[in-house]
């Protein structure tokens, strides 16, 4: 009798899995701060400039100079804060609010799977504008927030965000509404089932359905059969009873629209779908006004039975 052959696929099993396990999270992932350093800079270069950001190291506080020089003017406040996760892990996240608008609604921001906040942050804060404060944060493993990146964490971290939020009273006394993008929007819609009484409402914008059909996108059946699901937006969403937005673009070329139709399909009312078009998470940096008009009115129409 021989072993050989179970004990082999086994092998390639296991190595397949975690091969297609890792590409959920691409994390930047930034050294430790040596204790005698003052403050950290990171350079970030565009078509038309560079921005140098400065980062205090004892609070994280980002200053952003212009060519490494002039204070960029925000139309909004960065307030840097670390929490504690309850997996253990420091997170650090951003507190941003508007200059000149004490904002009645809150979005808590669950960010996409790769880069950290430097990267991340530009895609939600054209919400600003339209009167929103937003709490973006990095899972662990991401940027300056410790541990390591798995979807476990990730869960963790999520639901430990929603829950720093909720013991803030600027936040708290705010309509508090769940802004997930790309792994963010899958990851919203279980911490929203999760969460249904901590908060008023969900956006989901080009999320995957699950992990599994994310994997069999990429890598046919075996991407199904190799990716473990361990929660998913699709079996999340049926159990969601408080007001969704959806939001996907026709043109998405990470995460395929039907996905994002799936997740719809699957949701109770009140529910809206809304199609866009352009790259994927686009939405709030070309449609924010569409965005933050839907979404006041989905809180302004629920009536909670």
């Amino acid at each position: 009798m021989s072993y050989k052959t179970p004990i082999l696929l086994i092998v390639v099993g296991f190595l397949t899995a975690c091969s297609f396990n890792k590409i959920f999270l691409q994390p930047i992932n930034l050294p430790p701060i040596p204790p005698e350093m003052d403050k950290v800079t990171l350079t970030k270069k565009t078509k038309n400039d560079t921005t140098v950001v400065e980062f205090n190291t004892k609070t994280l506080q980002p200053t952003f100079l212009k060519n490494g020089k002039d204070t960029i003017a925000f139309n909004f406040t960065i307030e840097s804060v670390l929490f504690e996760s309850s997996n253990g892990n420091n997170l650090n996240g951003w507190v941003l609010k508007p200059k000149n608008v004490k904002p009645t609604i809150t979005l808590l921001h669950f960010h996409g799977n790769a880069g950290f906040l430097l990267s991340q942050y530009e895609r939600i804060t054209p919400m600003i504008k339209y009167g929103f404060q937003i709490f973006v944060f990095d899972y662990s493993g991401f940027g300056f927030s410790e541990g390591k990146a798995t979807r476990k964490n990730v869960l963790i971290d999520a639901n430990s965000a929603l829950s720093y939020v909720k013991s803030r009273s600027d936040i708290n006394d705010t309509k508090l509404v769940i802004y997930g993008q790309s792994l963010g929007g899958n990851l919203s819609a279980v911490v929203a089932n999760e969460r249904q009484v901590d908060i008023d409402g969900l956006v989901i914008e080009g999320a995957f359905s699950s992990h599994k059909d994310i994997a069999a996108e990429r890598a046919g059946i075996f991407g199904r059969v190799f990716v473990s699901e361990k929660y998913s937006a699709y079996k999340a969403i049926r159990n969601f009873t408080k007001p969704v937005l959806i939001i996907h673009s026709k043109q998405d070329e990470v995460v395929p629209f039907e996905m994002g139709l799936k997740i719809f399909d699957n949701a109770n009312s009140p529910k809206e779908f809304y199609e866009i078009k352009e790259c994927h998470l686009c939405g709030p940096i070309i449609y924010a006004n569409n965005i933050s008009q839907k979404i006041k009115n989905m809180l302004t129409d629920y009536k909670e039975q």
